[in-house]
């Protein structure tokens, strides 16, 4: 019989994490800094990604990562693909694999359709590999063993987790079934987990010793009244209910910038009213193009899936219309770029100057500029894409553009080519007419106009559209003949 609980008091040595992607690495190589009594192990089946955890480039842009990892590497902190060893040696096994939403046959990935793919009824999460995790431990785990759900999983997968170690785990195994789901911000991600606004666990009852455990491991750094203990079903329900909530007022937000272009008022100034309300807050209070990601359009439509399936179809639309509402917000930046250029951009340059779907981070998961840009491609235009970390590899899979060229091949044949791919915000911006300001990198906060306004091609006028609220001084681009066009803002024709 296989013993679904956890009654050891045994103190936590070992750690393993399974899946070496934004999740498990950054956590890992965080925890084994705080906790220099214990030993971290990640594991994947991915051996480049492995080799790329033990080499001098990481396969994760985090600010400040690089040094943690150094630091620990090699101390209590190790990278293998030596999956079943590393099962067998731990206390716990953290999972941090990725949970993707289910295949959809006519749903695009990214940015398809009115809604990013998400139909009205939602998409169910891919489980099939946190279930091959945890089929692995209940072959290779050798002691009493706590497995913890560090992926963002739907309500009840703790069940699904348990029923598999019940069934496939050894005679005599012990097992307890924790939820620890991640709070991380992708461009913030070391700085959350070393100062985190809580740590959730939830676990069933009989499982308050295996709780206690994992408390006690981030008890070496985080204070007792941030790490929180609930149910299993209500700490997988609060990851989900996180980040709708969050990408809520990003539409929220976005919906009240299109009332600003229509009314003259300024979305930034509403949102500052706003967020002078001490109920209301400032964060995630920025107008922009949109939200991307891995998360936010994934989880909510997980949650309208699951909504629809507990047969609550009013609460699955509520969360349904802020998926709706990004893909709207996307589109209307994009469109209103065309209108305002004349209905057709065949034969123009555009600079747009960010792909990432955030600053701080080089992943273009989701990102609204693929939206934006593949608008201006079907309207003819031709893309100069700069971003300080996204790699040129990735624009190009997001952009499929048969003729992309980067910066490397620029002195080839490369005038059929409709996206190149630059090194830099200046280079990009020579010779286009319209520059789409669509990552808030902090670089294009200090863009010398005078010097980007010499680059650009002055016939009929060039255009600058800041999808990121970025520019501070209209009136200085407006000076050196610039048009400019801010998201939540109406232009106003100088006289």
């Amino acid at each position: 019989m296989v013993y679904i609980a956890q009654t050891t008091e045994k103190a936590v040595t070992h750690v393993c994490c399974i899946g070496a992607g934004y999740v498990g690495g950054p956590t890992s190589a965080v925890m084994a800094l705080k906790c220099s009594d214990i030993e971290f192990t990640v594991v994947d089946t991915d051996a480049k990604r492995i080799a790329a955890w033990n080499s001098s480039s990481l396969p994760v842009y985090e600010p400040g990562l690089d040094e943690i990892v150094r630091s620990v590497r090699g101390a209590n902190l190790r990278f293998t693909t030596d999956i079943d060893a590393a099962i067998g040696a731990a206390d716990i096994v953290m999972i941090a694999v990725n949970t993707p939403l289910a295949p959809s046959g006519a749903a695009a990935d990214d940015a398809g359709g009115d809604d990013g793919g998400c139909t009205p009824c939602g998409r169910p999460t891919d489980l099939s590999g946190v279930e091959q995790c945890v089929m692995r431990i209940a072959h290779a785990a050798r002691g009493p063993t706590i497995v913890v759900e560090k992926s963002t999983v739907p309500c009840k997968t703790g069940d699904v987790v348990a029923s598999i170690l019940q069934r496939h785990g050894h005679a005599g195994a012990e097992f307890a079934v924790l939820a620890n789901p991640e709070f991380l911000s992708e461009g913030t991600a070391v700085r959350d987990l070393l100062d985190p606004d809580r740590v959730i666990i939830g676990g069933q009852r009989g499982t308050e010793r295996a709780q206690a455990a994992l408390a006690a491991v981030y008890a070496h750094w985080v204070a007792p009244d941030r790490i929180v203990t609930m149910g299993l079903w209500s700490a997988e329900l609060a990851k989900l209910a996180s980040n709708a909530m969050l990408a809520q007022r990003i539409s929220s937000i976005n919906a009240i910038s299109a009332v600003c272009e229509a009314t003259g008022a300024d979305v930034a100034d509403v949102a500052r009213g706003c967020a002078a309300d001490s109920r209301i807050g400032d964060k995630y209070l920025g107008a922009s193009v949109g939200f991307g990601g891995s998360c936010f359009q994934k989880d909510i439509a997980s949650l309208v899936w699951l909504c629809h399936s507990l047969g609550l179809p009013e609460v699955a639309e509520y969360w349904h219309q802020v998926l709706r509402l990004n893909e709207y917000q996307k589109s209307r930046f994009a469109q209103r770029i065309v209108h305002v250029a004349g209905g057709s951009l065949a034969g123009r340059r555009v600079a747009c100057l960010g792909f990432a779907y955030k600053a701080e981070t080089g992943d273009a998961r989701n990102t609204p500029a693929a939206a934006v840009c593949r608008t201006l491609l079907a309207h003819g235009a031709q893309l100069a894409v700069y971003d300080p970390k996204v790699p040129a590899q990735s624009i190009i899979e997001h952009l499929g553009d048969p003729c992309l060229a980067t910066e490397q091949h620029a002195e080839g044949n490369t005038s059929s080519c409709r996206v190149r791919v630059c090194k830099s915000a200046y280079q990009a911006m020579d010779g286009a007419c319209v520059v789409a300001i669509l990552t808030p990198w902090d670089e294009f906060r200090h863009i010398d106009w005078k010097r980007a306004a010499s680059l650009l091609l002055d016939a009929p006028q060039p255009f600058v559209f800041d999808g990121q609220l970025v520019v501070d001084d209209v009136g200085e681009l407006e000076g050196l003949g610039l048009q400019v066009h801010v998201v939540g803002r109406r232009h106003v024709t100088s006289e």
